[in-house]
């Protein structure tokens, strides 16, 4: 059983090793801080029940990982530490109770919660307030001289004190901070990247470590980095604070960027609450954070208070639970959405997430896949935050066996053979067969709903029983129901069956318009049908229509006109147009109708936000009855936007075009 163990035990300190060297040396780590944690944890373990065995080669007896050897080297004038790490309340307290022990002082102390930001741990050196020198932790004692590149991070002073009425500084300062990019700018930095067709970063640490410790400063300086200051490391010719609270504050009056995260308090428990709030919030933070840090405020008590092995016993690192982990891509799934869009879905190794166990991601889109490079066998990054659903970042490349298959997207519609649609410059593949069954209950959904069909007393889960009954395998079952089918069903009595199959009558009637933007053809919504049934009159001759004549009518480019031309010439969706006329549902207009004349003749309104009285159609049926016409989308050719409560970017682009705004009442008014 020891040998077992034994070997476990080295077997550990060669993977740690190897990832410390992967994330500190090479910034292209391979699995995530999670799991590393895991392995080191293990290790850890194993060697308090077994010192006699701790080598020094063991990670545990170094606080950071080999320098490169590509900078010179810098030895720093203190020990640049880790923190051991709490992965909840009662470890916190656990430390706490192992740190009173020691010193009574403990009982009495004062704590500082600080934000634990996940970047690159630097080094920075002034004589006489200048900036002469700057370098990476390293391996805690020694580190890279990566000053020139620093020298272009714009928030670091080259002079201190910034402001001339500030205090002035030791002759020698060194302290120490955490450089990263903001996520606002890393979103920012990848948009423009992907939008040159250069590659993209996973995540902003190794973003920012990988530039600021490149050879040439040129490309450090063309990222967003910047950082914050939190401790003094080392002060000769002068006095500093010896109390963390007071650090942060003086670290500020000289003019050093430090966060307005940090609180001190009195006791620990209120210490653990304000940490525990960020969990759940860190998502409001600017920076990616894995967690906080309980610091003893008293620098001095801290100090006395030593070290288990390289970890200072005066603070501790609150750990979050991890939102980005490693793991296995197993394969890729596809579905198959209402309106006949497929998405990829990563089938996974599972992975316990910030407490979820993750077995699924999406994959976004397949034009995703293919500019990540994403392949089945890849060991990827997934990335969990808050509520939202899991995703992949992108793969480990370096982690790659060459066994990886390249994923190539469906030609069939996975849930009904059909063949999909892929439009040129849409990022959308689609399903286009009405009759899909993957579709089903959502297109049903949509043809019943109040700005299509309207058949009222028909919601989603009625729906749902009639499709799951058999009754219903496509819109246009739904005219052709019995009364005795509906009382077989749950919930369904005579009268609610009369009241169903009477709404169902009655949508027999409703116009060609409503009819066209029901079938859920791509691209065409209720403004769109309107002209679509103006211009043809009725189906018949809509789908004999060619992409040519259909960008004739105004608002119809080459997409939806090829999006429509399809849509009727599939077999299954002219099946279903015969199954319609049949049942009685074929309504005709007259080609070229006139719109009414009114006050709104020739006018082009758009309607966002929430009215005091009219509901959006109300405002449309309004608006068209005395004449006008409403759209979608804002343009120069908009008459009026009528605005309501809660606008969304309707409202911004309006202003930027100089479209009149109104509001409900004016619109009113300007009917007469």
């Amino acid at each position: 059983m020891a040998d077992k163990l034994l070997s476990r035990y080295e077997e550990l300190k060669a993977q740690v090793n190897f990832h410390n060297y992967r994330y500190h040396v090479l910034d292209a780590p391979v699995i995530s801080d999670l799991e590393y944690d895991r392995l080191l944890n293990e290790l850890k373990k194993i060697e308090a029940d077994h010192a006699d065995w701790i080598t020094p080669d063991s990670p545990t007896q170094r606080a950071g990982a080999k320098v490169s050897e590509k900078f010179e080297k810098v030895r720093h004038p203190a020990p640049i530490l880790s923190l051991a790490n709490a992965f909840g309340a009662d470890d916190a307290r656990a430390w706490f109770e192992r740190v009173k022990k020691l010193d009574d002082r403990v009982e009495k102390a004062k704590f500082v919660v600080e934000p634990k930001i996940d970047g690159l741990s630097v080094v920075l050196h002034y004589r006489n307030g200048m900036f002469v020198q700057g370098a990476t932790r390293g391996d805690g004692e020694v580190g890279e001289d990566i000053t020139s590149n620093l020298r272009t991070v714009k928030a670091i002073p080259l002079k201190i004190p910034v402001d001339t009425k500030g205090p002035k500084p030791p002759s020698h300062l060194v302290v120490r901070g955490e450089a990263f990019i903001p996520i606002q700018d890393f979103e920012e930095l990848n948009r423009k990247l992907e939008e040159a067709g250069e590659k993209t970063y996973l995540n902003p640490r190794n973003t920012a470590a990988g530039s600021l410790r490149q050879l040439d400063p040129v490309l450090t300086a063309s990222r967003p980095i910047t950082l914050l200051v939190y401790q003094i490391v080392h002060a000769e010719g002068g006095r500093v604070p010896t109390s963390q609270w007071e650090i942060l504050e003086y670290l500020k009056s000289l003019g050093f960027p430090v966060s307005d995260v940090p609180r001190r308090f009195n006791d620990l428990d209120p210490a653990i609450a304000y940490t525990e709030t960020f969990d759940k919030g860190r998502d409001a933070l600017p920076y990616e954070a894995d967690g906080m840090v309980i610091k003893i405020d008293d620098l001095t008590l801290a100090g006395d208070l030593g070290f288990v092995g390289k970890d200072p016993r005066g603070a501790i690192a609150f750990k979050f639970p991890a939102r980005e982990v490693t793991t296995t891509l197993l394969g890729i799934d596809v579905e198959v959405g209402r309106t006949g869009v497929l998405t990829p879905r990563a089938a996974l190794e599972a992975v316990e997430i910030g407490g979820v166990v993750v077995r699924n991601a999406t994959l976004h889109n397949f034009d995703y896949i293919q500019e990540k490079d994403i392949r089945i066998g890849d060991r990827v990054l997934v990335k969990r935050a808050g509520e939202v659903i899991p995703y992949i970042i992108g793969p480990v490349v370096d982690a790659r066996s060459g066994k990886e298959k390249k994923y190539k997207p469906p030609t069939k519609c996975p849930a009904c053979g059909q063949d999909v649609e892929h439009i040129e410059g849409e990022v959308a593949w689609y399903c286009v067969n009405a009759a899909c069954p993957a579709q089903l209950v959502r297109n049903v959904e949509h043809f019943v709903s109040r700005g299509a069909m309207d058949i009222v007393g028909l919601g989603i889960k009625i729906v749902e029983q009639l499709i799951e009954a058999g009754l219903v395998k496509d819109v246009a079952d739904l005219f052709t129901l019995k009364k005795n089918q509906l009382l077989d069903l749950e919930g369904f009595a005579e009268k609610k069956a009369e009241n169903l199959l009477g709404s169902i009558e009655q949508a027999k009637g409703q116009s060609l318009n409503r009819l066209i933007a029901a079938l859920g053809i791509h691209g065409v919504g209720e403004v769109m049908a309107g002209d679509l049934a103006r211009t043809y009159g009725n189906l018949s001759a809509l789908s004999k229509t060619t992409a040519d004549e259909l960008q004739q009518i105004e608002g119809v480019g080459p997409n939806i006109a090829e999006s429509i031309v399809d849509w009727f010439a599939r077999p299954a969706n002219q099946k279903l147009l015969k199954k319609l006329k049949a049942a009685g549902v074929d309504p005709q207009m007259q080609k070229d109708e006139k719109k009414k004349e009114g006050a709104f003749t020739g006018m082009t309104f758009v309607v966002t936000g929430t009215l005091p009285n009219f509901s959006r159609d109300d405002a449309k049926e309004f608006i068209e009855s005395n004449g006008g016409k409403v759209t979608d989308s804002v343009s120069k050719k908009t008459s009026y936007l009528v605005l309501g409560e809660n606008p969304g970017s309707k409202f911004d682009k309006a202003k930027s075009l100089g479209v009149k705004i109104i509001d409900e009442a004016e619109l009113k008014k300007l009917a007469g």
